[in-house]
C-alpha cells in the first residue's frame, strides 16, 4: 500500500490554468546605534528600533493606528518619528479613498435599484430575466450600506416584491426538475443575503446535491460518457475504504452519519430519475422509482430501529445497509451497480468532512495533475470571461510560446471543432492530452484580424506557482517591488515541491540587491504539500517545531527548523484571506505563533481546513482513497480549528486570525485581481509593437487598488523606519515621490 500526503488544494486544473474569479490536505534583523529591543506577542519578531519608538510600533503590527498616532504625537521629533507620522498619514489617505469608494458603489446600486423599480412599475410585474441584475444590486448594496441601512434595504416594498416572485419561480423549478435554476435563480441569493438561515443553507444544499446527481447521469458535452466514468468501479472499493477509516481515520467513525447521508443520496437518486428521466444515460420505469422509493424507507425504519438500541453503529451493519442498496437496485431501478456504489459511497464520506473521498479509477489522473502542478498539454491559461476563449497568459518555455501563440488570442476551434458553445472545461479537456501527440488550434489574432491555424505537439508541463508583483519588458517577474526602500514581494499560487527552493533562490537575489524587507502573498493559495509547507517556514526562522500533527492513534509527527538555511531576520508580512488554505495556514500560522513571532499577518481570516489527509491506493483497481489522518497544531501546540467543525457549532473563530485586520469588498477584490492579471501576463516579444496593448500598471496605482497589501507594505515600511532606514515614500494619491530628511 503506497501513501501520499497532501494539503489538497481547492482548484481543479485539468491540464491548463482555468482562470478563476477559491480546503486542503497534507503529505506527511535591522540595527540602529541606539534603541530597545522589542517584543510583542504574537505581533511581531524582535528588532532593534530607536528609543520611544517600541509602543508605536506594537500598536501598528496590531492594526491600531489610531493609538500609534496619538503616542507618536506625544513624543519628541526626529526623521524616524517623522517619517512614520507620514506612514499614518498615507494610511488615512487610504481609509478615506476606501470610504469614498464604499459610498460611492451604495450609492450606484441605489441606482440601480431604482431603475427596476421604475420599469417593474411602468409593466406592473417584475421582469423575471431583471430578477438576478435585480437581486446582485441587492446583495452588493447591503455590502456597503451602513449596519442601520442593511436590514431597511430587505424591508422595502418592491425588494421583498422581487423576493415573493423569485421564491415562486424556484417553486416551479424545482417541480419540473430544473435544480439548478431553482438554485442559482433562487437560494443562492436567499444564502447570500440570509447567512445565517439553516433553512436556506439546507435548501441550497440540497438543490446543488440534485443538480450533481443529474449532472452525473448524463453524457458530458466534451464527449465522455456516463458509462465512462462509472468504469472500473467495484464494491470491494467501498469495504476496503471502511476498514481504512475504522483503523486511521482522525477521529471515531460516526458510521450511523454515514449511513443516514448514504440513504438521504439514494432517496435524491430517485428523486432525479423521476423528474428527469428523459435526459438520463439510463430509464427507470415510474413505477420502478416507485419501489425504489419504498423500499428506501423500509431500509431507513430497520436502520433507525437498530440505532433504538442506543449502541454506536458498527461497521458491519453499514456494509450490511450499503449490500441491502444494492440488492434493492438489482429488483427496481436495475442500474449499472457502479452507479448506486458510487452515489452511496460519495455522499456516505462526505458525512466525515469534506477532504473525506474515494477517486474513482477515472478520476485519479486529473486528481494528480491538481496537486503536482504537472500536466502534458501546450502551456497556455485560457479564459471565456466575455464569452469568447481567448489565450489569457502565456506559460513560458513551453509548445505554445515556441509555437507562437500569444495572449489575448481567440481560440476558433480546436482540432476543429468550434468554441463558440464550448465550456472552458470542455476547451481544456480537449487541448490537453498525452505528450507527443498534436492537437491544432484555429486562432484569430485580434490586432490584426487574421486566422490561423497553430498545430502544436503537446509537452509535460510544469506550472511555477511563484510569481512577483509585475513582469518587466522581457517578460520576468519582478520580486523587488519598492526598489527604493528594498522591499520585495513574493506571491505563492500552490505549495509544490519546488516552492522552498525557488522562494530559496528568489530571496538570494532579492539580498544580494539590498532585500530590506518582504511581503509574502498567500492570498488564494488553497494549500499543496505539508513537506512544501514546512520547508518555507524553515526559509525563516532558525530552530523550534514548525507544526505538529496529531494522529488518532500512533505517535505525533513533528516539522522542525532548521539553523542552517535560514535567511536574515529582516521584516516580514503575509498576506492571507478567507481562500488560504492549509498548507497555507501552516506557513502563516507557524510565522505568526508566539514560539517564533517572525511574521505579521495582514488580510482576513483563514479558510480553517485544520486537517492533514493521507492518499493511499489500498482500496485498489485503480482508485485512490484520500482520508483525513490528524489535525494540525501550531509551534505553541494551538490547533488550528476546522471551518467545518466550528460551522456546526455555530463558530466563526477557525483558521488563522490575521493581526492586522484588512477586510476587502468585492469591487476591490475585483480591481485587485484585475490590475493583477494586467501585470502577470506573458505576452510573445515585440506584442502590440507599442501600441498600447500591453498594459503594465505601476506600484502606485497597484497599492491604491490593494488595501491589504497597502497595509502590508506600510507596516514593512513602519518597521524600517523605527528602525533608523530614510524612506523614500511615494504617495499612493500623489505623483511625485517624497522623501523624508526630517532631523531629530
Amino acid at each position: 500500500m503506497t501513501k501520499k500526503l497532501f494539503i489538497l488544494p481547492f482548484l481543479f486544473i485539468a491540464g491548463l490554468l482555468v482562470l478563476a474569479g477559491g480546503s486542503c490536505e497534507s503529505d506527511q534583523t535591522i540595527t540602529h546605534s541606539s534603541g530597545s529591543i522589542i517584543d510583542t506577542g504574537n505581533s511581531i519578531a524582535p528588532v532593534t528600533v530607536e528609543a520611544g519608538l517600541q509602543p508605536v510600533i506594537e500598536k501598528i503590527s496590531q492594526g491600531q493606528m489610531e493609538q500609534a498616532k496619538q503616542l507618536l504625537e506625544q513624543e519628541k521629533d526626529s526623521e524616524s518619528f517623522e517619517q512614520l507620522k507620514l506612514l499614518l498619514r498615507q494610511y488615512d489617505q487610504l481609509q478615506e479613498f476606501r470610504e469614498q469608494e464604499k459610498e460611492r458603489a451604495y450609492q450606484e446600486q441605489l441606482d440601480d435599484l431604482n431603475g427596476f423599480r421604475k420599469q417593474a412599475a411602468a409593466k406592473e410585474i417584475v421582469d423575471v430575466n431583471d430578477i438576478d441584475e435585480i437581486m446582485l444590486a441587492v446583495v452588493r448594496a447591503r455590502e456597503f450600506a451602513a449596519e442601520e441601512q442593511k436590514e431597511q434595504l430587505l424591508t422595502e416594498p418592491f425588494v421583498q416584491k422581487v423576493l415573493l416572485q423569485m421564491q415562486q419561480k424556484a417553486d416551479e423549478d424545482e417541480q419540473q426538475g430544473k435544480w439548478l435554476d431553482a438554485y442559482i435563480h433562487n437560494y443562492y441569493w436567499l444564502m447570500a443575503l440570509y447567512e445565517d438561515s439553516p433553512e436556506y443553507k439546507d435548501k441550497g444544499e440540497e438543490l446543488t446535491e440534485l443538480a450533481t446527481i443529474e449532472l452525473l447521469l448524463k453524457d458530458s458535452s466534451c464527449g465522455e460518457t456516463a458509462v465512462e466514468r462509472y468504469e472500473g468501479i467495484e464494491p470491494d472499493m467501498f469495504s476496503k475504504a471502511l476498514k481504512l477509516l475504522g483503523s486511521s481515520y482522525v477521529t471515531v467513525v460516526d458510521f450511523e452519519e454515514m449511513a443516514e447521508q448514504g440513504l438521504q443520496r439514494c432517496r435524491l437518486l430517485g428523486r432525479v430519475l423521476e423528474q428527469t428521466n428523459e435526459d438520463l444515460a439510463w430509464k427507470a420505469s415510474k413505477e420502478a422509482v416507485k419501489e425504489w422509493a419504498s423500499g428506501m424507507e423500509d431500509i431507513q425504519t430497520r436502520t433507525e430501529q437498530a440505532d433504538m438500541e442506543d449502541t454506536p453503529m458498527k461497521m458491519e451493519t453499514l456494509e450490511g445497509i450499503f449490500e441491502d442498496v444494492l440488492a434493492l437496485n438489482s429488483v427496481t431501478l436495475e442500474l449499472p451497480e457502479e452507479v448506486i456504489i458510487a452515489q452511496f459511497t460519495e455522499a456516505s464520506f462526505a458525512a466525515l468532512d469534506p477532504y473525506t473521498m474515494l477517486v474513482w479509477p477515472w478520476n485519479v489522473k486529473d486528481f494528480e495533475k491538481s496537486m503536482t502542478q504537472q500536466f502534458t498539454g501546450i502551456g497556455v491559461e485560457i479564459s471565456k470571461a466575455t464569452g469568447v476563449l481567448k489565450v489569457a497568459s502565456l506559460l513560458p518555455d513551453t509548445p505554445a510560446y515556441k509555437a507562437g501563440l500569444d495572449a489575448d488570442d481567440e481560440i476558433v476551434a480546436v482540432d476543429g471543432e468550434p468554441t463558440k458553445d464550448m465550456t472552458i472545461y470542455c476547451a481544456v479537456d480537449k487541448i490537453t492530452g498525452p505528450k507527443g501527440t498534436k492537437v491544432t488550434l484555429t486562432i484569430r489574432r485580434p490586432s490584426t484580424g487574421q486566422t490561423k491555424d497553430f498545430t502544436i505537439t503537446r509537452d509535460r508541463i510544469v506550472v511555477d506557482p511563484l510569481r512577483g508583483w509585475t513582469r518587466d519588458t522581457a517578460g520576468q517577474w519582478e520580486y523587488m517591488i519598492d526598489p527604493a526602500n528594498g522591499i520585495g514581494y513574493i506571491r505563492l499560487m500552490q505549495f509544490t515541491e519546488n516552492s522552498a527552493p525557488d522562494i530559496d533562490a528568489v530571496l538570494k537575489g532579492l539580498e544580494k540587491e539590498g532585500l530590506t524587507g518582504l511581503v509574502l502573498d498567500l492570498r488564494f493559495n488553497t494549500g499543496g504539500y505539508l513537506q512544501a509547507a514546512a520547508d518555507v517556514v524553515d526559509l525563516f526562522v532558525e530552530e523550534g517545531v514548525i507544526v505538529k500533527s496529531n494522529p488518532r492513534h500512533g505517535f505525533a509527527n513533528y516539522e522542525i527548523a532548521h539553523r542552517s538555511g535560514t535567511h536574515p531576520n529582516y521584516p516580514l508580512v503575509v498576506l492571507i484571506n478567507s481562500s488560504s488554505a492549509s498548507a497555507s495556514e501552516i506557513v502563516a500560522g507557524a510565522l505568526q505563533d508566539s514560539e517564533h513571532q517572525r511574521a505579521i499577518l495582514v488580510g482576513e481570516r483563514s479558510y480553517g481546513k485544520g486537517s492533514v489527509q493521507v492518499i493511499t491506493s489500498y482500496t485498489g483497481s485503480g482508485s485512490q482513497m484520500k482520508y483525513t489522518m490528524a489535525y494540525y497544531h501550531l509551534p505553541s501546540d494551538q490547533r488550528v480549528e476546522s471551518r467545518y467543525q466550528m460551522e456546526k457549532q455555530g463558530r466563526k473563530d477557525w483558521g488563522i486570525a490575521p493581526d492586522v485586520e484588512v477586510k476587502m469588498s468585492s469591487n476591490e477584490i475585483r480591481n485587485m485581481i484585475d490590475i493583477q492579471r494586467d501585470n502577470d501576463v506573458l505576452f510573445q516579444n515585440g506584442h502590440g509593437d507599442g501600441d498600447g496593448q500591453v498594459k503594465r500598471h505601476v506600484l502606485e496605482e497597484t497599492l491604491q487598488a490593494d488595501p491589504q497589501l497597502s497595509i502590508g507594505m506600510m507596516i514593512v515600511r513602519s518597521r524600517l523606519a523605527a528602525a533608523g532606514k530614510t524612506l523614500v515614500l511615494k504617495d499612493p494619491f500623489e505623483q511625485s515621490p517624497e522623501t523624508v530628511n526630517a532631523q531629530p
